[in-house]
């Protein structure tokens, strides 16, 4: 009886602040640095801009989710310098786990030394192809749609592109410096749902594409939203 009123209740919240959708898209430009070894890796790593590091990590994840590896970074250590431990570490990466690039940056680098440190022929290794470093200059606006409650957010999530999507719950999270993303966060503070919006933050982008991470949003939504 008491889930039942809790669940009622939810269904029937309607928030004072909307949520606010955007559209997003990105336009990609080619950098100044590449490599070819992974000592160049590891010096660029430590001077490209934020971009550079966003790109490849957080913004990959979009073209990734059916490759072994998540980020430009590992995919390129693995098959263009045969390196799969190097690989592994850096893909092992959780990105969930950062709130700022520069810490990031500072795993991504360290992974390399402490591999150039253990084979040290492997710095110099020529490369099967260059690494070069791209950014994303990112194109945001705010749309007509807005969401006052639990229903009216899964239908807007419903109709969000990709790229809108892994806007509003993978990049968000560097956005607003939590281990959180958009949905969560008014979830939790204009709606008052955090046990939801822990539900909502732990689903898992790494393994699943973002067509199944959408559902498995509004699903969650939907079920909380039900009687």
């Amino acid at each position: 009886m008491q889930e039942h009123a809790a669940t009622s209740s939810a269904r029937s919240r309607r928030a004072t602040e909307p949520f606010q959708f955007v559209a997003a898209s990105y336009l990609i430009r080619i950098g100044r640095q590449r490599a070819t070894n992974l000592g160049e890796l590891a010096r660029h790593l430590r001077t490209c801009p934020d971009a550079s590091i966003f790109y490849h990590t957080f913004q990959s994840l979009e073209s990734h989710h059916y490759t072994t590896f998540s980020s430009d970074f590992a995919q390129w250590v693995m098959a263009a310098c045969n390196e799969p431990a190097l690989a592994e570490r850096m893909a092992a990466l959780d990105l969930r786990e950062f709130v700022s690039i520069a810490d990031l940056r500072r795993s991504l680098v360290q992974a390399v030394e402490d591999h150039l440190r253990s084979f040290p022929p492997a710095a110099d290794r020529p490369a099967f192809e260059p690494f070069h470093f791209c950014e994303a200059v990112e194109v945001v606006f705010p749309v007509e749609l807005r969401a006052f409650t639990l229903a009216e957010l899964a239908s807007g999530i419903r109709r969000l592109s990709l790229h809108t999507l892994h806007y509003h719950l993978i990049n968000s999270r560097l956005r607003l410096q939590l281990k959180t993303n958009d949905f969560s966060f008014w979830v939790e503070h204009s709606l008052g749902l955090p046990e939801l919006a822990e539900r909502i933050n732990r689903v898992d982008f790494y393994t699943n594409t973002l067509e199944g991470v959408r559902e498995e949003v509004v699903r969650l939504l939907e079920s909380w939203d039900s009687p």
